[in-house]
């Protein structure tokens, strides 16, 4: 008989590797947070080399202010990162005193509640102010306080909208696996499950829209009274508009989809009888 107590190399990795569980369940989109994230974590030893080295070279008299910095630079980099690959391994510290006693698809739809309602609209958010936040210091081409320091701050800051992108794509295709648990999931019901971020996302476009529209139009308004024009203060209820057409043409269109099907699947089993 053979002894299960041994589990080959390829079974402790599956168990201790939080990308490799539930591996199936997986879309294209969690491997890539996976993969950049398995990346990113090479990091880390980089970030200890950094550290030991400061703390030697500045006991021996010799401070590097540009280590200083990228200390900071590889910490803020990489913790930002590891967000989105939180999400998408559910490795985030949670506490589930009740939720583990839940069934699967009461954990699933607390899950959607948690992603789509809470963790998506906050990450929308930040999102929109941390592009701001890059964009300001990109155009002040900011640098480190230190003269020796490491320069070209606005790398670093430009890069935190990009990882929050990452981490809003984690939480969209986590939604979508948690539907897939207890139904069929679809782009309607994905939208439906994070519909406090879709609506922010599309007023944001509808603001940025109206925006551009403004300053092309009347090029002599100054740019602190585009967002006080009358048009500026129609960018919520329009955005909820789109979002209610976007909801309604994918419930059609989805009807019309699940129409088709059941008409070639009623023409396959009439074949089959004939």
């Amino acid at each position: 008989m053979p002894n299960n107590s041994y589990k080959t190399a390829e079974e402790v990795i599956a168990l201790s590797d939080p990308g490799e569980r539930l591996r199936d369940e997986h879309f294209f989109i969690d491997r890539l947070i996976i993969g950049f994230g398995n990346w990113v974590a090479w990091l880390f030893p980089i970030l200890i080399i950094a550290i030991t080295s400061q703390v030697v070279l500045r006991k021996m008299g010799h401070n590097q202010a540009w280590l200083d910095d990228a200390q900071w630079w590889i910490y803020g980099f990489a913790m930002i990162a590891a967000f989105g690959y939180a999400i998408t391994t559910d490795s985030h510290v949670r506490v589930d005193i009740f939720h583990q006693n839940f069934s699967v698809s009461k954990k699933a739809k607390l899950e959607i509640f948690a992603l789509g309602w809470l963790l998506l609209p906050f990450i929308a958010i930040m999102f929109d102010i941390m592009t701001q936040y890059a964009w300001a210091s990109w155009t002040a081409k900011e640098g480190s306080d230190s003269p020796n320091g490491l320069h070209r701050l606005y790398l670093l800051k430009m890069a935190l909208p990009i990882l929050l992108g990452l981490a809003a794509l984690a939480a969209w295709s986590v939604i979508r696996r948690n539907f897939a648990r207890f139904t069929t999931p679809t782009l309607l019901k994905t939208v439906l499950g994070a519909f406090p971020f879709c609506w922010f996302v599309i007023d944001r476009l509808v603001f940025h829209t109206f925006y551009f529209f403004i300053k092309v139009t009347q090029p002599d308004i100054k740019l602190r009274k585009i967002s006080k024009e009358p048009l500026m203060e129609q960018t919520t209820i329009t955005a909820f508009i789109l979002l209610v057409l976007l909801i309604a043409g994918l419930w059609f269109f989805g009807r019309k989809r699940r129409g088709a099907n059941a008409g070639l699947n009623a023409n396959s089993n009439i074949g089959k009888e004939q």
